[in-house]
């Protein structure tokens, strides 16, 4: 190991805690106006989405098993929670918050189901989702957040909650917007599209979020925005602490909830880490099932004082590398000036225009949802588009859950259209020849999303102690775009560790398409 990797636990504070302390302040002003939109989307208080984020600071910056992730509130989590607020008797201020208690009782349960996953070891499942059916899924929620929250930051009602409804409603309630706040979400919006493109070091100093809550605050009070398109926050902190309720337990509504937050948070959680660790100059893998476990625990705990489900971020992660952080102290910190930030500063905090944060989080939907991810999926593959496609639109007209099944039946289906057998399913065939410090391996069949946690977990027990490894190609019929985008990660962490990996007669494959790692197949 590189003598000049960081050090962990309080060697690597000592050590690093300049560095990790102008990361995490750094990324708590990022974290600050997206936390309290996040949380509004979510149907819940503003407080809650902070809660979240200090609990994913001074908590799981211990238990889990990353180095320079954060973790806090997602945008991708939001259509969960307020799907639960509202099965459950109501979300947001117009209705009371009545579902939020009964919420955090599945998001509370729901962590629970996170940590077990961790537990039992499920964090190498974060290799067999189709990345096709992920990619259309994160695109719905994106969408999703887009058509709520243009509602917020023009400053009108939807009739109904359904997003479809929304969307042919939303033509009605548009001639009816309030100009404030249409004038306060086109500075914000302009602001966060600009914001990259200006090359000024004290602008680029101050993240683009931060810089939407600088104009919008006096802007609001020349404007006199009405109090009721304001944040809100309790006169006291103790005040915005609520405890979940289990009175709704029996009802399926509920364990829907647990169910998405534990499996929507899980994936989410494990491809943002594996995402962050591609990124970490040190090259440091996280502990994926450690991970799970922390954060599985954050979020019972965040729950279990008002707070919602958390995630590894990657945005904030990236912004987090990019200031500078060295150890998972820089996670710390953000939480801790999160938590200064809501004990000294919630009178600034309560000047914050709603419709600013709506602005940032439509922001965040289009980038989830943009066309330059569509035309993407596209090059890839006819194939790809259609997983992403199909998972897409089945999110929107059902849920989450139904549209990532979805999306990954199809993409079964699909593979034995192309001539992968029911036993190449889940389990990959592999020819094996050891000669002293060198392998040869030889997969047969289809190499496919599916089989390849079977895959890498037989190759892993093979490489100990190698040198060299062959992979050979010559009877493989079918390389899918998921399996060959995991495969060169694994090369690549094999050559960072010594091992020299060939592969050989690949040539004999046709890929469908000139996008690296399209789909092969044989001629």
């Amino acid at each position: 190991m590189d003598k000049s990797i960081p050090k962990t636990g309080i060697k690597g504070l000592k050590e690093n805690w300049k560095n990790d302390l102008k990361a995490g302040f750094a990324v708590s002003l990022i974290a600050l106006p997206l936390c309290l939109g996040i949380a509004l989307a979510s149907g819940v208080p503003p407080m809650a989405g902070l809660i979240t984020a200090i609990i994913g600071g001074l908590i799981v910056s211990r238990i889990g098993g990353s180095f320079v992730t954060i973790n806090g509130p997602a945008a991708g989590l939001i259509v969960i929670t307020l799907g639960a607020a509202q099965d459950l008797g109501g979300a947001g201020a117009e209705n009371d918050f009545l579902g939020y208690p009964h919420a955090l009782g599945a998001i509370l349960i729901g962590g629970i189901f996170i940590a077990l996953l961790g537990i039992v070891k499920v964090g190498k499942f974060g290799d067999f989702f189709p990345s096709a059916a992920v990619h259309g899924m994160l695109a719905a929620i994106g969408i999703i957040i887009i058509i709520k929250q243009f509602y917020v930051a023009l400053g009108i009602h939807a009739d109904s909650n359904g997003v479809i409804n929304q969307l042919i409603e939303l033509p009605l309630h548009i001639i009816e917007f309030n100009h404030d706040a249409g004038i306060i979400s086109l500075v914000s919006i302009v602001v966060l599209i600009i914001h990259p493109f200006i090359k000024l070091k004290a602008i680029k100093a101050i993240p683009a979020p931060m810089w939407v809550l600088i104009l919008a605050i006096p802007l609001e009070k020349f404007l006199d925005v009405d109090h009721t398109l304001l944040v809100h926050l309790p006169e006291k902190v103790i005040d915005g602490i609520t405890f979940p309720s289990f009175e709704k337990i029996g009802e399926s509504a509920f364990w829907t909830a647990v169910l998405g937050v534990a499996l929507v948070s899980g994936i989410e959680s494990l491809l943002s880490a594996i995402a962050v660790d591609s990124q970490d100059p040190y090259e440091r893998k996280t502990h994926l099932d450690k991970d799970l476990i922390g954060v599985g625990i954050g979020s019972s705990i965040a729950a279990l004082i008002g707070g919602l489900p958390m995630i590894a971020e990657i945005v904030r992660s990236s912004a987090n590398i990019n200031n500078g952080a060295k150890t998972s102290w820089a996670n710390f910190f953000h939480g801790s000036c999160l938590l200064l930030f809501l004990l000294i500063g919630s009178s600034v905090i309560e000047l914050i225009p709603m419709s600013a944060l709506a602005t940032m989080l439509v922001y965040t939907g289009f980038r989830l949802a943009s066309p330059k991810e569509f035309l993407h999926m596209l090059k890839i593959g006819k194939i790809q588009f259609l997983i992403f496609i199909t998972t897409l639109i089945i999110v929107l007209f059902t849920d989450l859950l139904i549209g990532i099944a979805s999306g990954i039946f199809l993409k079964l289906i699909i593979s034995i259209i192309n001539g992968t057998s029911l036993k190449n399913l889940f389990s990959s065939n592999l020819a094996i020849e050891k000669n002293g410090n060198q392998i040869s391996i030889k997969p047969k069949g289809s190499l496919i999303f599916s089989n390849y946690i079977s895959f890498k977990s037989k190759i892993e027990k093979l490489v100990k102690g190698s040198e060299k490894i062959e992979l050979n190609f010559h009877e493989v019929n079918f390389i899918d775009h998921t399996f060959q985008t995991r495969l060169n990660a694994l090369c690549k962490e094999f050559s960072s560790s010594g091992i020299e990996v060939n592969k050989v007669n690949m040539h004999e494959l046709t890929s469908i398409s000139n996008y690296p790692n399209a789909v092969l197949k044989r001629r």
